[in-house]
């Protein structure tokens, strides 16, 4: 029993010294948001329940406008949902890079029995019988510096049935501080503090790879919104055109069926009527592939209940107001200070000169100082082996041997200096020949993030004005087939033409109308491809990244 309770008392000890020396550790200030990290993952309901999208239903129809269609597609697009979560490992990776900061405490007890018979009267009995317990505890923690230090707090108990013992059962501890000092490689903050900052510019940088993402993403949605605005009146203009062919076939069967024309002039309005229903026919399901495209974009293919709602877009297509005018100095003047792909490219190259400073710290040798100072203990009952059997002379136990220990009686200290000196090292000049020309690599592509965001620029700004002046030429020509299409009419009325003109201008107004259905959404498309290639669209559409842990 006794034995037992000094194995309780001597770990609890060991435990207890290592927690005050962690209490006066100095470590590196950590971001509050490394507190929150470790959350319950998500259950798969949270995972596929789109959101907002009910918020928005309208007599049984998704209606939308095109803020509201992007503020839904943010929330519940899968693919954004995938960059959102690289962009939250870049950030723990900071955590990670803390790593080799945080302090350890390791512990070991064990017990051994051990009995042998003895060839000769030296081993204090015929048949030794000996128990051996220990406890060892280590506390260890790393600075930037490239300082290594540690505590060791060993106590062993020892006792036997060997005559010769002068203590039994013996009690021996021993407290060791050491320390290891990087002289030359891996010495000082920067070089062991550099993956945290590799860390850090790597999180910078996955944040400017999100907003490249997100400028993505608004461009795709305002693109696809405005497809299925187009394919929409597109329907519209030709069901308008059905509309018309049907009144012109029916007029005419009545005038066969009166006498007035002849059977085969049935032929041709009869024809232009099926033709154009192939076009309605056509134009739905191209209606329907587009809004399915959407629905896909902005999540609405999760909900069943929303996923076969007709989809009502109310942003009109027919632009108002003054449309925008852009130059395209000014455009590149603003790409090239707000695209975030020059941000996360010079985060690149800032990580890159860091790796190759780490590179050159290799290229030196290995100089360490090792320091050590112990301090030793010795507890028991103290025999006197020059009688038989022994007797004890004084009793005592882990307190004579904690009591030496603290008061540091028995010393020990020593230093080593280490030294390692490669007569060559080709691994670290191939390091820092590869690192140098991935720095060159690095700069080659922010020239071509460059060239191509000029690029951008410029054919956005050209397709503006492109589809402007293809606006304002389709309004034209809409005006004018409407106008010939009344003349034809008029002129059939009057037997002055035959009703293939009437049907050949009612097919050009349905032309002219389409085209100026297609510029009215080319206006705005190329309106959000200027935003896109500027960098403004994000700040257009009040689009920010939070910083909460999730």
């Amino acid at each position: 029993m006794k034995r037992v309770l000094w194995f309780w008392c001597a770990c609890s000890a060991l435990l207890l010294a290592p927690a005050v020396a962690r209490s006066q550790t100095v470590v590196f200030p950590e971001p509050q948001w490394f507190r929150e990290v470790v959350k319950r993952p998500p259950s798969p309901g949270q995972v596929a329940s789109p959101e907002h999208l009910r918020d928005y239903v309208v007599d049984s129809k998704l209606r939308l406008t095109l803020e509201q269609a992007i503020q839904v597609a943010l929330a519940n697009n899968t693919d954004l949902h995938i960059d959102e979560i690289s962009y939250q490992n870049a950030r723990y990776a900071i955590l990670r890079a803390y790593a080799p900061f945080d302090p350890a405490f390791n512990s070991t007890a064990s017990a051994n029995r051990n009995t042998a018979p003895q060839a000769t009267q030296l081993g204090g009995a015929q048949t030794l019988s000996s128990l051996n317990q220990s406890v060892d505890a280590n506390y260890s923690q790393f600075f930037a510096t490239g300082t290594n230090a540690s505590i060791d707090l060993n106590t062993t108990r020892s006792a036997s049935n060997s005559i010769f013992n002068t203590f039994n059962p013996s009690v021996s501890s021993g407290l060791t501080f050491s320390i290891t000092q990087s002289l030359l490689r891996n010495r000082g903050p920067y070089v062991n503090r550099a993956p945290i900052l590799i860390a850090r510019l790597g999180y910078k940088q996955s944040r400017a790879v999100l907003q490249q993402q997100l400028n993505d993403m608004i461009l795709n949605v305002v693109t696809q919104y405005w497809n299925v605005v187009q394919a929409r009146e597109n329907l519209g203009v030709f069901q308008k055109s059905l509309e018309q062919a049907q009144a012109t076939y029916d007029f005419n069967k009545k005038q066969l069926e009166l006498g007035a024309i002849s059977p085969l002039d049935i032929y041709r309005p009869e024809a232009d009527v099926a033709a154009r229903r192939v076009q309605v026919i056509q134009s739905e399901y191209q209606l329907k592939q587009q809004e399915d495209t959407l629905r896909r974009l902005i999540g609405a293919d999760l909900d069943p209940t929303v996923s076969v709602m007709d989809l009502d877009l109310i942003e009109p297509a027919e632009p108002t107001g003054e449309l925008m005018t852009i130059n395209a100095e000014q455009a590149i003047e603003r790409a090239m200070a707000n695209r975030p792909e020059f941000e996360a490219s010079k985060d690149q190259l800032a990580i890159d000169d860091v790796n190759l400073r780490l590179a050159h710290n290799e290229v030196q040798p290995s100089l360490n100082l090792q320091a050590f100072y112990a301090s030793n203990g010795l507890g028991g009952n103290q025999l006197d082996p020059s009688v038989t059997p022994p007797v004890v002379i004084s009793e005592g136990g882990i307190g004579n041997a904690f009591g030496q220990i603290g008061g540091f009686d028995f010393p020990s200290y020593g230093v080593t200096l280490r030294l390692s000196l490669p007569i060559r090292n080709r691994q670290a000049e191939a390091d820092i020949a590869t690192d140098q020309n991935r720095k060159l690599t690095d700069l080659y592509n922010l020239r071509g993030v460059r060239q191509s965001v000029q690029l951008e620029s410029k054919n956005a700004v050209h397709q503006l004005e492109l589809a402007k002046l293809t606006l304002a030429a389709a309004k034209v020509q809409r005006d004018l087939s409407q106008k010939n299409l009344e003349a034809e009419q008029r002129k059939y009325e009057l037997g002055t033409e035959t009703i293939f003109f009437v049907l050949d201008a009612q097919t050009q107004l349905a032309n002219a109308e389409a085209n100026v259905v297609q510029g009215e959404i080319a206006y705005w498309i190329a309106l959000a491809q200027v935003d896109h290639a500027v960098g403004a669209a994000l700040d257009k559409h009040h689009v920010a990244i939070s910083d909460s842990a999730h």
